[in-house]
C-alpha cells in the first residue's frame, strides 16, 4: 500500500513538472528516498541526473537551468548535504538563474535533539533563495489537504524562480520512518496539477515618453553587462540604431555574437579605457545599462568617475526583490521592466530622431583598431600567450557552440580578445558571484543540455577546485572539450597591487603555485583524452569539439610573461587607437 507521503509528494512534483521543471540533479542519500522513488520511478516525466556531490551538483543544476531557460530541481538527503547546495544557491540568486531545490529533512521531533544527520534546515539558505518553505510532513489523517498543499507548493516554487527576476528557491520536506514500501509504483497521474504564471514587467508608458523626449539629440552609451539568460539582441540594437549610440557589449550579454546588427557594438573596451586620449573624447551625457556590471573593471571604474552623465539602469525587476544593480551606486534611476519589452517601446516611441554619426564613428572605429591590433598583436608573439587562446577557441567555434567563461583571468581574457561575429555562439559564465568553485560543474550541466557543442575555457586552480565535476560526463555519455590554462597559481593576481606590495610572500600566499607536474591522471580517472597544446591550437581545438566525450586540452603558460605580454599588447592596440583618433573628427 503506498504511503501517505507518496501522493503528497508526486502532487508537488507534478506541480512542478506543469511549472515547466522537467529535469532534475539528484545527490544520493536515504533521508530523500520518497523523491529519489517518485522521481525514478515507472512513468515519472522527469530526466533525473545522478552527481555523488552535492556541490557539484548544485553547480550541474546552474548550467542546465542557464542553458535551457527552464527551472531545474535538485534533491538530496538531510545533513550537511543540504548545507553543500549553498554555493549554488548563492550564485543562482546572483546571477538569476531559477532553481528548486528540495532538501529533505527529519521530522520534527528529531530535530535539535541530537539525532544523527540532522541539522536546522529551515530556512538554511537565507537570503540567497527567494521563497523558502518548511513544508509539513505527510500525515494519513490530513492526507487530502496535503496533496492539495503540495500541488500548490510546487506551482508556486515553480512560478517564483522563474517570475522576474529568475532565481533559487527551497522547499523543504521532513520525512518520517517508513520512507519506502516493498515494491514500485509508477508515478501514475497526478491529479489536478496547479499552474501559476510568472509575473512579467512591461515599461511604464510615461516613463517610456519621457525619455524619448529627453534623449534624442544627446551622446549617449548603450551598456550591455553580463545576463545569465542572454539579453534582447535584436531589441537593444535596433534602439541603439535609432538612437546612433554605441552598443558596449560584455562577452556574457549575448550582444556580440549572432544574427543581429553588429554594426554598432564595441568588444574592445577593456583596451579602449586604458587610452587617455580616447577616454577623454569619449565622455557620454546619458547611460542605459541592461544586465548586470560589466565584466570590465577599467571601463567600470571610468564611467562610475564621470561627472554630469544621467545613469539608467533598465531592469526587470524592483531593486527591493532582487538588489540594486549599481555597484558603483552611480544610477540616477532604475527602470523596473522587461530589457526587450522597453528597448522595442522606447524604439518606437522615438520615430526617427537625428543621430549623431561623429559621435557613433569615434567609438566604432578607435573599437575597429583596438581590435585588429589585439588580433595581430597576439598572434604575433613567439611565445604562449593566454589572449592568444580566445582567438584560437573563437576561431574553432562552430554555429549552435557554448562558450563556458572560467572566472579570475578566462573570463577577462574572453572580453578582452573575444571579437563580434555573426555565428551563433553563446558565451556564459558564474559571474554572480564570481567564484572559482564549481566551474567544471557548471560547464558540464551545460553539456548535459544537448544544445550544441559546450566548451569551457578554465584555469589550473578552478579546474582543481571542481575535478570532482567532470563524473557524470562519462556516466551519461555527455561531451565536452575543455581547454585549460595552466599557469602554476592563479594568474590574476599578479595584475594587482599585492605583486607589488608583498614581493617576498607574494607567491606563496597569492600566486599560490600547485606544484602538479601532471594533471593527466586526473583527467584519466574521468575517462577523459589529454593533451597539451603547443602553436596553433586552433585545429585541436576543432577537432577535439568534433569528436564525442572529454577532451581537455591544456595550455601551459608563465605567469609573470603573462603580465608582461598583456602589457606588450595593450600598449599596442593603445598606439592603433590613437592613430584612429587621428582621422576621427569628433
Amino acid at each position: 500500500m503506498p504511503l501517505p507521503a507518496d501522493r503528497y509528494i508526486r502532487a508537488l512534483l507534478g506541480s512542478l513538472y506543469q511549472g515547466g521543471v522537467q529535469h532534475v540533479v539528484m545527490a544520493p542519500g536515504s533521508r530523500n528516498t520518497p523523491l529519489t522513488a517518485a522521481l525514478t520511478a515507472e512513468g515519472s516525466p522527469f530526466k533525473v541526473w545522478l552527481h555523488l556531490d552535492e556541490r557539484s551538483a548544485g553547480y550541474f543544476a546552474l548550467g542546465l537551468a542557464r542553458q535551457t531557460g527552464t527551472p531545474v530541481a535538485l534533491t538530496c538527503t538531510s545533513g550537511t548535504a543540504a548545507a553543500n547546495f549553498l554555493p549554488a544557491a548563492v550564485e543562482a540568486r546572483l546571477s538569476r538563474v531559477p532553481l528548486v531545490f528540495l532538501t529533505a529533512d527529519r521530522p520534527p521531533e528529531a530535530r535539535d535533539v541530537g539525532a544523527a544527520q540532522t541539522v536546522d534546515q529551515v530556512g538554511l539558505f537565507g537570503t540567497h533563495v527567494k521563497w523558502a518553505a518548511d513544508l509539513p510532513v505527510a500525515d494519513e489523517s490530513a492526507l487530502e489537504e496535503l496533496v492539495r498543499y503540495g500541488a500548490s507548493a510546487g506551482a508556486r516554487a515553480a512560478a517564483t524562480a522563474l517570475e522576474a527576476p529568475a532565481g533559487p528557491v527551497h522547499l523543504n520536506l521532513p520525512f518520517r520512518e517508513p520512507l519506502i514500501e516493498p515494491g514500485d509504483t509508477p508515478f501514475g497521474e497526478v491529479a489536478q496539477p496547479i499552474v501559476r504564471s510568472p509575473r512579467r514587467e512591461s515599461p511604464d508608458a510615461s516613463t517610456v515618453a519621457r525619455l524619448a523626449a529627453m534623449l534624442p539629440g544627446r551622446r549617449g552609451l548603450i551598456v550591455c553587462g553580463p545576463e545569465s539568460t542572454g539579453l534582447p539582441a535584436e531589441a537593444i540594437a535596433s534602439l541603439a540604431s535609432s538612437l546612433g549610440w554605441p552598443v558596449v557589449a560584455d562577452p556574457l550579454s549575448g550582444l556580440r555574437a549572432g544574427s543581429h546588427d553588429r554594426s554598432l557594438v564595441v568588444d574592445s573596451i577593456d583596451a579602449l579605457v586604458r587610452v587617455p586620449e580616447f577616454v577623454a573624447a569619449a565622455v557620454p551625457q546619458v547611460v542605459i545599462r541592461f544586465g548586470a556590471a560589466m565584466t570590465c573593471k577599467p571601463f567600470n571604474t571610468w564611467l562610475a568617475g564621470l561627472p554630469s552623465v544621467h545613469r539608467i539602469v533598465v531592469d526587470p525587476a524592483e531593486p527591493s526583490t532582487a538588489g540594486w544593480r549599481d555597484p558603483d551606486l552611480q544610477a540616477d534611476e532604475s527602470i523596473a521592466a522587461d530589457p526587450g519589452a522597453f528597448a522595442t517601446a522606447l524604439r518606437d516611441a522615438l520615430g526617427a530622431p537625428g543621430t549623431d554619426g561623429a559621435w557613433s564613428a569615434l567609438w566604432t572605429e578607435a573599437n575597429a583598431a583596438a581590435r585588429e591590433a589585439l588580433r595581430d598583436a597576439s598572434l604575433d608573439l613567439p611565445e604562449p600567450f593566454e589572449g592568444r587562446v580566445v582567438y584560437e577557441i573563437a576561431r574553432a567555434l562552430p554555429d549552435g557552440a557554448t562558450l563556458v567563461a572560467g572566472n579570475s583571468m578566462p573570463v577577462r581574457d574572453i572580453d578582452s580578445f573575444f571579437a563580434s561575429t555573426d555565428r551563433d555562439i553563446r558565451i556564459v559564465g558564474t559571474r554572480g558571484a564570481s567564484g572559482i568553485d564549481g566551474v567544471v560543474s557548471t560547464a558540464v550541466g551545460a553539456a548535459a543540455a544537448g544544445r550544441g557543442p559546450v566548451v569551457l575555457l578554465i584555469g589550473d586552480l578552478s579546474f582543481l577546485h571542481d575535478l570532482n565535476g567532470l563524473w557524470p560526463v562519462r556516466r551519461y555519455g555527455l561531451d565536452l572539450t575543455v581547454v585549460l590554462v595552466n599557469n602554476d597559481g592563479g594568474g590574476i593576481f599578479s595584475f594587482l597591487p599585492q605583486r607589488q606590495a608583498t614581493p617576498a610572500r607574494f607567491d606563496a600566499w597569492w600566486g599560490t603555485p600547485h606544484g602538479i607536474p601532471d594533471l593527466a591522471p586526473g583527467v584519466e580517472l574521468h575517462g577523459g583524452r589529454h593533451a597539451v597544446l603547443e602553436g596553433d591550437a586552433v585545429e585541436a581545438i576543432r577537432a577535439a569539439i568534433g569528436r564525442p566525450g572529454l577532451d581537455v586540452l591544456e595550455v601551459r603558460t608563465d605567469r609573470e610573461r603573462n603580465v608582461a605580454l598583456h602589457r606588450q599588447v595593450w600598449e599596442r592596440a593603445a598606439t592603433a587607437v590613437r592613430d584612429a583618433l587621428a582621422a576621427v573628427k569628433v
